[in-house]
């Protein structure tokens, strides 16, 4: 199992930036995984964007291609999301989650942190 803490939410304008981190512990591996996600009071959990360990390659919803980007950093077990140009319907909360594989279904999740844009 993955250990998954996030951290960098907050309140920011329209037009502004956010960087969001996850730090991953426990049984990681270079096959994993990690991804971000996000729900929206009222809504469905959606996906955002992800990157794979080893080779970080990456990829992203259609909502956020072009403002947002994920990195690794592998010697330190930590996944970034750097928010740009956030627009009030990326008020959510956010969660970093992690597989096996990319593949696999996500199985270890993060608590979660609130980001809100105003407008």
């Amino acid at each position: 199992q993955v250990q998954l803490v996030e951290s960098g939410g907050g309140l920011v304008q329209t037009g502004g930036s956010l960087r969001l981190s996850c730090a991953a512990s426990g049984r990681t591996s270079s096959s994993y995984s990690l991804g971000w996600f996000r729900q929206a009071p009222g809504k469905e959990r959606e996906f955002v964007a992800s990157i794979t360990w080893s080779s970080g390659m990456t990829f992203y919803s259609d909502s956020v291609k072009g403002r947002f980007t994920i990195s690794r950093d592998n010697a330190k077990n930590t996944v970034a999301l750097q928010m740009n140009s956030l627009k009030p319907e990326d008020t959510a909360v956010y969660y970093c989650a992690a597989r096996h594989t990319a593949v696999a279904p996500y199985g270890s999740w993060g608590q979660g942190t609130h980001v809100t844009v105003s407008s």
